[in-house]
């Protein structure tokens, strides 16, 4: 099974960004653990990163034709502002989990709505860089439905 951990703006700055609200954690640590994760699983797993809304557009439109089953997403600030994103999910037709490391709906007001979530198969936030975790062990019962 081909998985897509998807990373928006900003999530390349992980560990050095607003480390009391993201953690200390970098991008290439969250990677390590989920390529782990993924080796005892015998799932495959790759990662895309790209603080430009289109590439992430061209990425997901072009998943179903690699092969991709399931995408893991974290769209950083595109949750807020991006209907393109989400009309992408809806014309690929590949599932996928939205996660954010802190939780959206504690923080400032226009960080609570989500334009991506409807298309979602499910959402996590708040767990930090476990949500990511969460969302891989997550894809197989989702699968099986």
């Amino acid at each position: 099974m081909q998985i897509c951990i998807i990373n928006g703006p900003n999530l390349n700055l992980l560990g050095t960004r607003e480390p009391e609200i993201y953690g200390k954690e970098s991008l290439s640590d969250v990677e390590q653990s989920l390529k782990e994760l993924s080796k005892k699983n015998n799932v495959e797993i790759s990662f895309v990163q790209s603080n430009a809304e289109h590439e992430i557009i061209n990425y997901i439109q072009n998943a179903k034709s690699e092969k991709i089953k399931f995408i893991i997403i974290n769209p950083g600030p595109l949750t807020h502002t991006s209907i393109a994103l989400r009309d992408t999910f809806l014309s690929v037709e590949i599932p996928f989990i939205e996660i954010h490391i802190s939780n959206i709906h504690k923080r400032e007001e226009f960080r609570k709505k989500s334009l991506v979530s409807k298309a979602a198969d499910g959402i996590i936030c708040g767990f930090g860089i476990n949500g990511y975790i969460m969302a891989l062990d997550s894809i197989k019962k989702i699968l099986k439905k």
